[in-house]
């Protein structure tokens, strides 16, 4: 029998890096042989979130009240996180320590430490602007890559996300890939919504809600968003012509779901989507900006679209609507894939990579 293993995870309560821990620490608890503390980082995890995490056997959670990677205000801050983080998971005598940001792992860890890139000022800054980095992302960029030097185990969420990874940080090898999963929603029966669909973080830009709203303009099906459209950093939008719902909980999310309006993302910087695979697990057709991550993840089972391009997105939208047939197909196609990305099937291979890094002798502190 395999020994019990402790597993010291960070997180954030912004977007989906909470989803992506509570259902790979779940879908852990349910092998029965991993133990979980969960320090969540940046601003603190809702009522709502408390309660998810509190429904985890062997899980504990953990407010380290430190700033995230991308909030942090200085490098020394930065660093002194890391520090904090390394004597947490000494205390909590962690036998595998896995990082959601590899800008936290320049500390001497007391365990092997995995980083995963689940996205990264860098990457954002070259999808989305394209232009030199600025002197406050440029640090961040440097310490994110001393960080997966000093990892144990880089891992990114796509193939193709790990290749841009790869080049913007000139690393030897890419990171590993390790598909993200997602747990369906339960959904209630609800007739379908004729409508278009997005959900994230709205204030983020490389999400692109200018364009979405733009769109919405421009089309005769209506258009409805939901999250924020404001972040901890500062960012913010508006939306002057698609319905703006807001942050939903979970119950009214699956509701949005479970309508199987066309779901569109215009996003134009994604390393995977958790938003896109959950309106796939529940059959929505599918409108997807034409990015390496989501040809990885998506082709033949979506139609893809130029991100900057408004009236392309209103088009395809409005002949999708048209065509409830093709609909039917894609959300169809949507839903057969989304099979393929399961917590199941990501705590199997993270589970392979934990077992691996603890039972080799732990890597000299640089």
């Amino acid at each position: 029998m395999t020994p019990r293993l402790h597993l010291f995870l960070t997180t954030d309560a912004v977007g989906g890096v909470w989803t992506y821990s509570v259902e790979l620490a779940a879908a852990l608890a349910a092998e029965n042989d991993v133990a979980v503390t969960l320090a969540v980082l940046g601003p603190p995890a809702s009522a709502e979130q408390v309660e998810r995490a509190a429904a985890i056997p062997g899980l504990r959670l953990v407010h380290a009240e430190l700033p995230l990677d991308w909030t942090a205000e200085s490098e020394l801050e930065l660093r002194a996180t890391s520090a904090a983080l390394a004597s947490l998971a000494e205390r909590a005598e962690a036998d595998v320590v896995q990082l959601h940001a590899p800008a936290i792992a320049v500390a001497a860890f007391p365990a092997p430490v995995i980083s995963v890139v689940h996205s990264c000022v860098a990457t954002w800054w070259a999808a989305v602007r394209g232009t030199e980095l600025p002197a406050d992302f440029a640090w961040r960029t440097e310490l994110a890559r001393e960080g997966m030097e000093r990892s144990d185990l880089v891992v990114a969420p796509t193939r193709a996300f790990a290749e841009v990874v790869q080049r913007v940080y000139a690393l030897e090898q890419p990171p590993a890939a390790v598909h993200n999963g997602r747990s369906p929603l339960p959904m209630p029966s609800l007739a379908r919504s004729e409508r278009a669909f997005t959900a994230g973080r709205l204030w983020d830009e490389g999400k692109n809600a200018a364009a979405f709203d733009r769109a919405a303009a421009l089309a005769a099906t209506p258009f409805r968003a939901a999250g924020p459209l404001a972040g901890p950093n500062g960012a913010s939008t508006r939306l002057l012509y698609a319905e703006a719902l807001g942050s939903l909980p979970e119950e009214r999310l699956a509701e949005e779901f479970a309508a199987q309006p066309i779901f569109v993302s215009a996003a134009l910087y994604e390393p995977f989507g958790l938003s896109v695979l959950e309106a796939a697990q529940a059959g929505c057709a599918l409108v997807l900006s034409d990015l390496p991550t989501f040809r990885e993840l998506w082709s033949g089972a979506t139609l893809f679209v130029n991100p900057r391009d408004e009236q392309a997105i209103a088009a395809t939208v409005d002949q999708l609507a048209a065509q409830p047939g093709e609909r039917e197909r894609l959300g169809a196609a949507a839903r057969e894939r989304s099979a393929q990305f399961t917590s199941e099937a990501n705590a199997r291979t993270m589970l392979t990579h934990y077992r691996s890094l603890s039972e080799r002798p732990q890597r000299a502190a640089a």
